[in-house]
């Protein structure tokens, strides 16, 4: 499907590397400015230059620790200043943290809402002012399927999920009448540098692919893989486009059928 996001200006948290990259260059592709957040600046020059690559001028980055409310309501301005709008805003950030229950500190805890709900929040509100002043925009919130149907040892990220995804269906209902779609994909294994990383430090003997599809085995996804960050991209993009115009309020699993609830 052919794609036209040529007058859209996207903002995406955790935008440096992984789904936040894809879907990035994804919206590139289509046609899109994007602003691209992360925390990391090394990692972040060379994604807006590889971006840029592919499209001169059409991407910028803005280092942002979303943890911090000020800096959320700094880089915001300067993506403002910078693109003078934001139509699509994917919140993105944050790794899966997870641990036996009584083991996990109110420390934890609150860096987990911290590093993923609050900052969802927060871009949300400073994003909805002008989306539902020009009728028109799309929120999507990446989410995890733990925050659908919890495993054990899923805590604490089960829990900021499920808030996210709670937070996307009360948020479609207060802004449909303005044209702002909200939406959030849950994902199951994505291929990853987390992944990677758990990879490496498994000390396993197996190659990277025997690897990844005995995690998904074990995991039991049907499709006996994990997913591609192009195909996370690729709903974002048509979620965020005119085609999905009619879809919002919805929980989109992107889990090769790893998730037991629709």
């Amino acid at each position: 499907m052919q794609i036209d996001m040529s007058s859209r200006v996207a903002l995406i948290t955790g935008g440096s590397k992984g789904l936040g990259f894809a879907t990035a260059e994804r919206f590139i592709r289509s046609g899109a400015q994007v602003a691209v957040i992360a925390r990391d600046s090394v990692q972040l020059a060379s994604a807006v230059e590889r971006l840029n690559a592919l499209a001169p001028g059409q991407a910028a980055g803005f280092t942002c620790d979303v943890t911090q409310a000020d800096q959320i309501e700094s880089t915001f301005a300067a993506v403002q200043a910078r693109f003078d709008k934001v139509d699509i805003l994917l919140n993105n950030a944050g790794e899966h943290a997870h641990g036996e229950f009584e083991t996990l500190t109110d420390a934890q805890w609150q860096h987990d809402l911290d590093l993923k709900l609050f900052p969802v929040i927060r871009f949300s509100r400073l994003a909805l002012p002008g989306m539902k002043q020009r009728r028109w925009g799309r929120i999507l919130n990446s989410i995890n399927v733990f925050a659908k149907a919890p495993r054990a040892n899923t805590a604490p990220t089960c829990v900021s999920r499920a808030a996210t995804m709670a937070l996307t269906k009360a948020l479609a209902g207060e802004c449909a009448p303005y044209n702002v779609l909200i939406n959030a994909l849950a994902i199951g294994i994505i291929e990853s540098d987390q992944f990677h990383r758990s990879y490496v430090n498994s000390g396993s003997d197996q190659s990277y692919d025997q690897y990844v599809q005995a995690k998904a085995i074990s995991l039991g996804i049907p499709l006996q893989r994990a997913g591609k960050p192009r195909e996370f991209a690729d709903l974002a993009c048509f979620l965020a486009s005119e085609a999905g115009s009619f879809i919002t309020g919805s929980v989109i699993n992107v889990d090769g059928g790893m998730c037991p609830v629709v």
